[in-house]
């Protein structure tokens, strides 16, 4: 089975089967100006996150090559899975021939086929975060312990290596509190240490890991809060800090590795970004709890000069339509941009796709808290 016999499976499974109640699964939507694309790739997979305590985290596909696009299409596939998917899809990322989910509170990474969806195993992992890659092993960021919101919150989070050949974890290392994202830059692995449990006590460090030895050989001092790291090809860190929503606003923080200092902060908010060549695409929602207020972001970074190359790649004002921008990426080859739209967070979300020029060229309804992008070649 491959790729292209899922809309046939999505459609028999919607006829003989319903793995929730309260949930329907869809016969593919062919978007009306989603024209077939003739390039190296396939298509991308939509990490749906759903709200949490919900169990509605879904995946969806959409098929470049006929313009379908398929909603929760891993029931589909994978309809004797109790649960589907499970609570909170954290990060999706393609790793070789294998697709890896990381759900967050069903503590574990799902691991599929790729190119079919079909489940091959998950990886138990206690309130799981990120993942990369390096070497034929995934890196997972974990908080370790329970959801538990406290100042005095007295649990180290860690990273746990993962044998992609075994869907074994073969080491830990032990980081700061609650690490999210992670990123490999040389012959480092770094991870954002947020303390986002321990409100207000946050903490303000990024952690640095020797890949040949797995250990943590320091902890850098950047901002507080921080959420997301992005490498470029320049040997600089792109650093996402939340703030914390009072007095410390958001920034994102741009860290060179080699000369071992901060050397830009840019004020912007960032919900998701995606490195394009040399481009870094954002999008966000600043929250203000002291002016009760909020600013939306849909900026481009040129990472080689350092500078905001623009502060709204949307040039045709239909940003004004998307309530919550809340995921980005860009397709590698067309270099169409895609923004998710989380609207209410317990309802079903928005995918807008933008031209390069920033135009919009066609919009499809997603599941609930479209999120996370993997790109599937041919």
């Amino acid at each position: 089975m491959n790729i292209k016999n899922l809309a046939i499976i999505c459609l028999i499974t919607a006829i003989s089967v319903s793995c929730r109640q309260d949930d329907v699964i869809f016969i593919p939507d062919r978007i009306p100006t989603g024209k077939p694309e003739l390039t190296s790739v396939a298509g991308f997979y939509m990490l749906n996150e759903g709200n949490m305590g919900s169990n509605k985290c879904t995946l969806d596909f959409y098929d470049m090559t006929s313009g379908d696009y398929m909603r929760n299409i891993y029931a589909s596939v994978n309809p004797e899975v109790p649960k589907e998917l499970g609570d909170v899809g954290n990060d999706l990322e393609i790793y070789g021939r294998r697709m890896y989910a990381v759900i967050n509170c069903s503590n574990k990474v799902e691991v599929l086929d790729a190119a079919t969806c079909r489940r091959i195993g998950q990886v138990d992992i206690p309130n799981c975060r990120s993942v990369a890659f390096h070497g034929g092993y995934a890196y997972v960021t974990s908080y370790a312990g329970p959801v538990e919101i406290k100042p005095d919150y007295s649990q180290l989070g860690y990273v746990a290596k993962v044998d992609t050949a075994t869907l074994q974890v073969v080491g830990r290392c032990i980081v700061g509190y609650q690490p999210d994202g992670i990123t490999v830059c040389g012959n480092r692995l770094y991870v954002c240490n947020s303390g986002g449990y321990r409100v207000p006590n946050y903490e303000n460090t990024l952690s640095e890991i020797d890949l040949a030895t797995f250990t943590e050989t320091r902890r850098i001092p950047i901002a507080v809060n921080l959420n997301q790291v992005e490498a470029d090809n320049h040997g600089r860190l792109w650093i996402a800090s939340r703030g914390d929503y009072f007095d410390t606003d958001a920034r994102l923080f741009c860290y060179d590795t080699r000369k071992d200092r901060v050397t830009a902060q840019i004020p912007v908010s960032v919900s998701s970004m995606w490195l394009h060549n040399d481009d870094l695409y954002i999008v966000g929602v600043s929250y203000s709890g002291s002016q009760l207020s909020s600013e939306r972001t849909y900026a481009v970074i040129n990472t080689d000069m350092g500078e905001v190359r623009t502060e709204n790649f949307i040039s045709d004002g239909t940003e004004k339509d998307i309530r919550i921008p809340y995921g980005v990426a860009v397709h590698p080859v067309t270099g169409d941009i895609y923004v998710t739209d989380a609207r209410t967070y317990v309802n079903p979300g928005r995918l807008h796709c933008y031209s390069p020029d920033g135009t919009l060229k066609w919009s499809v309804r997603t599941g609930d808290i479209p999120a996370h992008f993997a790109f599937l070649g041919k």
